[in-house]
């Protein structure tokens, strides 16, 4: 008993980073909530408001003409699909 009383008192309470149970999140597109972090405040690119997946809004970000190369694969793989059958 003796033991697990020592372990207790000796925990180090200078490692821990602070916790903020209402850290304040800020979204690019201008919406705030809280969350629980070991930041006070956190800012980010997108959230659940304009993320297209939770939204259904499709936001291609073309680099470099791939959306186009794939959608020119994708239609040239259907005709040859039909011509097939």
């Amino acid at each position: 008993m003796l033991d697990f009383w020592v372990i207790l008192t000796s925990v180090k309470t200078e490692t821990h980073p602070t916790y903020f149970p209402n850290a304040k999140v800020t979204c690019a597109c201008g919406q705030t909530f809280s969350v629980g972090s070991t930041k006070e405040n956190i800012e980010v690119e997108i959230c659940s408001n304009c993320h297209p997946f939770y939204t259904g809004n499709d936001k291609l970000m073309d680099t470099a003409g791939r959306v186009e190369k794939f959608k020119a694969r994708r239609a040239a793989a259907s005709t040859k699909a039909k011509k097939s059958k």
